[in-house]
């Protein structure tokens, strides 16, 4: 099984709906379907390192196999167990991920928002009441982090420093820190950053990164002492 990649990045293209990378690896060209956030990164120089690593799902058919790439585990496993729902495609499962984050989808299936679930091509009334029920019990433990997280959650007016603070939330689980330590350092976090400096295109996900592992580690190294 492939479970990720790390290679040169050598063309992206567009079909349709679909976006694809092709990654070169020790000389080997691997053509990956990924998601549109990511495709659009990459189209627009926003990521200037063209090494990229992407966890992949791996679809074997009859008459094809198809990567698909993601940047985060999560993101992998959360297309998985869309996947693993009855009439629930590959593309259906890209469409989703697609168009709303992991947030916003489990925010939809706590508040049972069937409407916003069927703006996704594809899917229809049956469908987004299938995928509700489904998921709401595959993902029951984060819906209650959800609900617990919201009754001192901060507000963040701006869509893009919005993104940044889900994904770096992503990105803190995927490297094993607890949710609940995520969850308390995440406003300290947006209060230090200066919000000018994203006017100045230097506000960075990569430095959100770097200031959230330091507080998380400084503050996992007091409580050792």
């Amino acid at each position: 099984m492939i479970s990720w990649i790390n290679g040169e990045l050598v063309e992206l293209w567009q079909t349709n709906q679909k976006f694809f990378v092709l990654i070169n690896c020790q000389g080997l060209g691997y053509e990956i379907q990924i998601l549109e956030s990511f495709f659009l990164k990459l189209k627009t120089n926003q990521i200037s390192n063209k090494n990229i690593t992407l966890w992949l799902k791996h679809i074997k058919k009859e008459d094809s196999d198809l990567l698909f790439g993601f940047t985060s585990k999560n993101q992998k496993n959360f297309f998985i167990e869309i996947l693993s729902i009855r009439g629930v495609g590959s593309q259906i499962g890209m469409g989703i991920l697609n168009k709303f984050s992991i947030t916003e989808i489990i925010t939809a299936i706590k508040t049972q928002n069937k409407k916003l679930i069927c703006s996704v091509p594809g899917i229809g009334q049956k469908m987004s009441d299938r995928l509700i029920l489904e998921l709401k019990s595959k993902f029951k433990s984060e819906i209650q982090f959800e609900e617990e997280k919201g009754k001192d959650e901060f507000e963040i007016k701006d869509p893009d420093i919005n993104k940044m603070m889900e994904d770096l939330h992503l990105t803190l689980q995927s490297l094993n820190y607890k949710n609940k330590e995520i969850n308390a350092i995440l406003p300290i976090i947006f209060k230090k950053v200066d919000l000018l400096e994203k006017k100045e295109n230097n506000l960075s996900f990569e430095k959100l990164l770097k200031i959230a592992m330091n507080y998380l580690d400084k503050e996992n190294s007091n409580l050792a002492r």
